[in-house]
């Protein structure tokens, strides 16, 4: 699993900016900064651990690529804990670009997407939960995820999952002495404090779990997909809930014809906001293509925001529509209370045959957003969800972890207690064992690994 070869990339964002990074790690990576690296002052001056050192890259002729500066880190003490190079440039695709080729040239070779935090996984310096929230954190779009990703980079979850873990070989050492040497049986009291050392640990499996569903919508956040019939307020809700006018707003039906997606935050999670085409019969080809992804989008939502019209009785369109959410978590927007009312709830509860939350609106005076937003965490959360605590699970696999330690120790704990050979016992117990073990990486496949890396972003 480990390649010993010196990986380099480009560390920082494709386009224009103010710095450009190129980073190498590995055995070669000092070598190849001398050979590309000229100091600004005496040619007789050495790279120095953790400063910044001002100068030029050079190519093989000689010729200046850019002026730049070489930050140097000495191995142990680096993000892969090996050697590791960054040349900071200008921001553009040409400078880094040429450095990069530069230093392949000398011998480091183009790192997969990951790779950097792999080696510094590899290498023992995080586990596998704080790799994870490295990426999580990189990608986050709220400030809920980037504390919950920080708590877990610094060892938060990690920790517990150990503890668990290690206790759990303490049991099974304990039974593996009984299962060598019979004579010795193990009392009643030794009995009695395995059943509670277990039952502990189920009761903080059985919390980690009760937390899985919140941390899988604060880490993905929750997709909203706004349905509606032509002209009832679709896009003025998005533009109200998104702070700025980003669908057209016309009067005339028909004026969104392709999705619209966006990104809100509310109380620290991510909503994706998704504005569709209205729902209708029509004979223009393009508006249907856009109905039709707004019934896939409907499928594939977390949740289904209905505008309705409320200075309008519910039409076969509105049925039609509500059709779509009788089986689905759904909030009703009724719009268009500045007008005379003439949607009567009660038509729109029979139609359904079940209570839905509903919160009467007027977009264009602005009124009932804080409602809407307060209504869909309501919907999701129970209370205030504490970020800061690192006891939260956030990643599906994570989970499914956890639910076969949850079975494995269950059937211990039945065994135990209906006296079942020892040696069975110990099966299930190392079932949990490994569980856990798969989540901080110290039981996993190589597959695994690289399935997880693959999914980071080049440079990290």
């Amino acid at each position: 699993m480990f390649s010993e070869d010196t990986i380099a990339a480009i560390a920082t964002p494709p386009g224009e900016g103010g710095i450009g990074i190129v980073r190498i790690s590995g055995d070669k990576a000092l070598n190849i900064a001398r050979e590309i690296f000229l100091f600004a002052g005496s040619k007789n001056e050495t790279f120095k651990d953790r400063y910044l050192h001002y100068g030029k890259a050079v190519d093989g002729e000689g010729r200046i690529i850019d002026e730049v500066l070489l930050a140097y880190m000495k191995a142990p003490r680096s993000y892969t804990t090996e050697d590791v190079v960054e040349i900071h440039c200008h921001g553009g695709i040409i400078p880094v670009t040429n450095i990069l080729k530069e230093v392949i040239k000398k011998g480091a070779r183009l790192a997969e997407p990951g790779e950097f935090t792999k080696r510094a996984f590899l290498n023992g310096r995080i586990d596998l939960v704080q790799a994870e929230a490295v990426m999580d954190l990189i990608s986050a779009k709220t400030q809920g995820l980037a504390k919950t990703s920080l708590m877990q980079m610094e060892g938060g979850l990690s920790g517990h999952i150990r503890s668990m873990r290690e206790k759990l070989l303490g049991i099974m050492a304990h039974i593996e002495v009984t299962i060598d040497y019979p004579e010795e049986d193990i009392d009643e009291l030794a009995t009695q404090s395995i059943l509670d050392d277990i039952v502990s640990i189920l009761k903080t499996i059985d919390y980690l779990l009760e937390t899985a569903e919140e941390g899988k919508l604060i880490r993905q956040g929750i997709r909203a997909v706004i349905v509606g019939k032509t002209n009832v307020g679709k896009s003025s809700l998005l533009n109200a809930l998104v702070r700025e006018e980003r669908a057209i707003v016309t009067d005339i039906p028909g004026t969104t014809r392709d999705v619209i997606e966006e990104f809100i935050n509310i109380k620290g999670v991510a909503v994706r906001i998704v504005d569709t085409a209205g729902i209708r019969e029509t004979l223009d080809q393009v508006e249907k293509i856009g109905i039709e992804k707004s019934k896939q989008n409907i499928e594939r939502a977390d949740l289904i925001i209905v505008v309705l019209d409320a200075s309008s009785p519910l039409e076969d369109e509105d049925r039609q529509i509500l059709n779509y959410i009788k089986d689905k978590k759904a909030l009703l927007i009724l719009n268009k209370i500045d007008k005379p009312p003439l949607l009567n709830k009660k038509d729109i509860e029979e139609h359904l045959g079940r209570e839905v939350p509903i919160v009467e609106s007027s977009l264009t005076l602005g009124k009932g957003i804080d409602k809407i937003e307060e209504i869909i965490y309501k919907m999701f959360f129970r209370g205030e969800v504490e970020f800061s605590d690192g006891m939260m699970i956030t990643n599906i696999r994570h989970q499914e972890a956890l639910i076969r330690a949850n079975s494995c120790l269950t059937d211990a704990l039945e065994g135990l207690d209906s006296q079942i050979p020892l040696d069975i016992v110990s099966i299930d117990l190392r079932g949990a064992v490994d569980s856990l073990g798969s989540i901080t990486g110290e039981t996993v496949t190589e597959d695994l690994v690289n399935r997880i890396f693959s999914e980071f972003c080049l440079g990290k």
